[in-house]
């Protein structure tokens, strides 16, 4: 179904009001739920809430406000006391832009939260603010290591900003072939999984999204991907989580944010970061192929089409949903 953007955001906001979050974090929360949907990342929009509905329903609104633990001229630690990441990485974001600008760069950590969601959202503020940027996230062990099938590390995204003269290159993905999202909602919807992208609980390749929960999902790209997936988790731990965090809870994640004058004048960088785009995008495509983007270039041209028309396509199941969610609380 069709859906205005701002009804869908207002019914973000009243899910999280409904389940004892206030005001300004249910904002934050939509903004960032509905991106998602506007970036046409529908597994991590309004289906997404129906599974922070009910993770809240299992364990009440955080008890306590996000906390800052240690502070230096460049760098801050935050504990997240339970409150669900968008929120955490929002300040934590804030706190980094705020010290970058001062300092020239700066490093901030954040533990004790849950789905940081699209990193990319985090990125494109820090480049708004004429930054460079690394963040990265850890999650619950509901990933196997190549070559293993037992879980060890999570979906793990790892995102990397650059400002440029026009939208900024930012390069955001999951080290696992499938996100946790992408498997809640094709349980939710009763279909399957793509090949090759999960195990049951006895190892065995499955396509059955109920028995890929009861297992572990693959690692994206090999050896490879894995391998960042180890450096995402351990970068975690760093910020003070679990090696590996219990079930959505416990997460840790990390951000660093670069002013571009510590090497050279934010103009000349923007423009040689342009520069290089506009080059890849002048690439031959293969033959038959579409023309060569960016990373985000998608994502930009996406949210402007479904920004000009004012809907966005949601799922019936995850719409009813979320409203019998809203008006049973």
């Amino acid at each position: 179904m069709q859906i205005a953007i701002e009804d869908a955001r207002a019914l973000v906001v009243q899910v999280m009001l409904a389940h004892g979050y206030a005001a300004e974090p249910a904002a934050i929360t939509a903004d960032h739920i509905i991106d998602c949907e506007l970036r046409g990342i529908h597994y991590g929009g309004l289906a997404r809430m129906v599974s922070i509905a009910e993770r809240l329903q299992r364990t009440g609104p955080p008890k306590r406000d996000i906390e800052l633990l240690h502070e230096t001229p460049v760098s801050a630690r935050l504990c997240g006391h339970d409150n669900i990441g968008y929120v955490v990485a929002k300040e934590a974001t804030d706190i980094a832009i705020a010290k970058a600008k001062i300092t020239g760069l700066a490093f901030v950590g954040a533990n004790e939260t849950w789905y940081t969601g699209m990193l990319s959202n985090f990125a494109e503020m820090m480049a708004a603010e004429g930054l460079l940027s690394f963040i990265a996230s850890n999650a619950s062990p509901w990933v196997a290591p190549h070559g293993a099938v037992d879980g060890r590390f999570g979906t793990n995204p790892i995102c990397f900003g650059f400002p440029s003269d026009g939208d900024p290159i930012i390069w955001d993905i999951g080290t696992s072939s499938i996100m946790h999202a992408e498997v809640m909602l094709a349980k939710r919807l009763g279909v399957t999984i793509p090949e090759g992208r999960a195990f049951d609980a006895d190892g065995n390749p499955t396509t059955d999204p109920d028995a890929a929960m009861g297992g572990a999902f693959a690692p994206w790209g090999g050896h490879k991907g894995s391998g960042l997936a180890h450096v995402v988790q351990l970068l975690g731990a760093f910020a003070g989580s679990p090696v590996m965090p219990p079930d959505l809870a416990g997460f840790g994640l990390v951000i660093l944010a670069i002013k571009p004058e510590i090497m050279m004048p934010e103009a000349e960088f923007r423009a040689a970061v342009t520069e290089y785009a506009d080059a890849v995008r002048a690439a031959r495509p293969i033959k038959g192929g579409p023309p060569v983007r960016m990373p985000f270039d998608r994502s930009a041209a996406v949210r402007r089409e479904v920004l000009a028309r004012g809907t966005i396509e949601v799922a019936d199941l995850v719409h009813e949903r979320l409203t019998e969610i809203a008006k049973a609380n």
